[in-house]
């Protein structure tokens, strides 16, 4: 072999070296996700065979109560069988392409599993035959002290699997053969759900975040919500950002006031909390102020080092508000979350 070859040789070795890297990682990965694919089957078998269809047979709950309890999850255990029989084959790709048409049955999943919790709940409260058959069921050796609650989520906890899972595979495929686009297509379609799916959970957790803040208020003077908003529909374009206890420097000197502070996308409440002997309200905040963030524009008068504590400055077309803490960090927090919320409305 003469010395000029050489660096091809080398060359040629270090690719393939590059693809048994990868083919040793693709094989591991593969081998992982058939056999937590066969456990996730063996969960939801768990749910169809002594809930689902004996609940059917019986009809201890009516139709529309059981399909709004468990929605598509038949569905979902049907897809997830014949990805399993493509994987056992090795047939990725095919069983890829047919995944793939049932992803959003996931989305529904989670646009539904508020509604079905509360339902499974109120009939445990309200159906005595189906507490007993539900407590009877969850006794079986197969369900190892697990509860009925605790399998609902499981479809959108393998969701979020799925994603790592495809993406290892990806990362460890070729991307000159046909199944690194059939892989890249599927982790698309994967995070496009994912994200369908963590966008509902963060409404809902917002919707939650009003509605509480909502009912720590005393009175309804002050509108967190709209009347017509429940727990599942907040009111759009608020969020919820962050809430805590500030000092409030007055402007002729008087001492200072303790202020509890909820900052929300589009406006910033100041509360004082009501008389501890308050009959109903003791346990509540009164609102003192609500301010529009689209009229606001915030500076950091000082806390710009590491000194102790902080003071904001809040400034509306008629009043500025000075806000102070002890707190270098929680200064900082309250700096950067404001400018961010009011850079964003006026964007």
């Amino acid at each position: 072999m003469s010395v000029s070859s050489l660096p091809f040789v080398v060359g040629a070795n270090t690719v393939e070296d590059q693809r048994a890297r990868w083919e040793r990682k693709r094989s591991r990965t593969a081998k992982e996700l058939l056999e937590t694919e066969h456990k996730y089957l063996e969960q939801l078998d768990l749910v169809l065979t002594y809930f689902v269809t004996i609940l059917k047979a019986k009809g201890t709950l009516k139709p529309a109560v059981l399909e709004t309890i468990f929605g598509p999850l038949e569905s979902l255990y049907s897809a997830s069988h014949v990805l399993s029989l493509h994987l056992e084959k090795g047939n990725l790709g095919p069983g890829l392409e047919n995944f793939c048409q049932s992803l959003d049955l996931y989305g529904h999943y989670a646009e539904n599993l508020e509604q079905a919790n509360k339902t499974l709940k109120e009939e445990v409260r309200n159906n005595k035959s189906f507490r007993q058959f539900k407590k009877l069921q969850e006794t079986r050796p197969q369900f190892q002290g697990r509860e009925l609650e605790d399998l609902l989520p499981l479809p959108l906890q393998r969701l979020h699997q799925y994603k790592h899972f495809f993406r290892d595979l990806l990362e460890n495929t070729s991307p000159d053969t046909a199944e690194y686009q059939k892989l890249a297509k599927t982790v698309k379609s994967v995070c496009e759900v994912s994200h369908w799916v963590q966008d509902i959970f963060d409404k809902r957790e917002n919707s939650l975040q009003l509605l509480r803040i909502q009912k720590l208020l005393k009175g309804q003077k002050t509108q967190v919500l709209t009347p017509a908003v429940s727990v599942s529909l907040a009111y759009p374009g608020r969020w919820y950002i962050r809430e805590g206890w500030l000092l409030v420097v007055p402007a002729k000197g008087e001492e200072l006031k303790r202020r509890m502070f909820f900052l929300f996308s589009d406006i910033l409440i100041a509360a004082k909390p009501c008389h501890p002997l308050h009959l109903l309200n003791s346990n509540k905040l009164s609102c003192q102020a609500v301010y529009l963030l689209h009229q606001c524009s915030v500076d950091k008068v000082f806390g710009h080092t590491w000194s102790q504590g902080g003071l904001l400055s809040l400034s509306f077309p008629h009043k500025t508000l000075l806000l102070m803490s002890s707190n270098q960090q929680e200064i900082n927090d309250w700096y950067r979350s404001l400018t961010a919320a009011v850079r964003q409305l006026k964007a």
